[in-house]
C-alpha cells in the first residue's frame, strides 16, 4: 500500500473511530488541516466508500456542533481567567 492511500485510511480511521474533528486528526497525526481535510473529503472517496460515509456523517455532526464547542471553550476561558484574578466563577 503507498504512503498517500496508508495516511488517508489511518486519518479515515482515526476521525470514524473516535468522532475527531479534523483539527484534532491533524494535530495528532503531524499534517495540516488542509491535508486531512482534502484526504478524507477527496482522496478517501476514491479508496474505501463505505468509510468515506461514515467519515462524511462525523464531520457532519462536528460541524453541526461546532458552536457549542466554541462556547464551551470561551466559557472556559473566562473561568480560568476569573480564577487567576482571585475571583471565583
Amino acid at each position: 500500500m503507498d504512503e498517500l492511500r496508508q495516511r488517508v485510511l489511518t486519518l479515515a480511521s482515526y476521525i470514524s473511530e473516535n468522532g475527531a474533528t479534523v483539527r484534532d486528526a491533524a494535530k495528532r497525526f503531524g499534517v495540516s488541516k488542509s491535508t486531512v481535510h482534502k484526504d478524507v473529503t477527496c482522496r478517501l472517496k476514491e479508496y474505501n466508500r463505505g468509510m468515506y460515509e461514515q467519515v462524511r456523517d462525523v464531520l457532519e455532526r462536528n460541524k453541526s456542533e461546532r458552536h457549542l464547542r466554541g462556547g464551551f471553550a470561551t466559557r472556559e476561558k473566562y473561568r480560568i481567567l476569573q480564577e487567576i484574578q482571585g475571583k471565583t466563577p
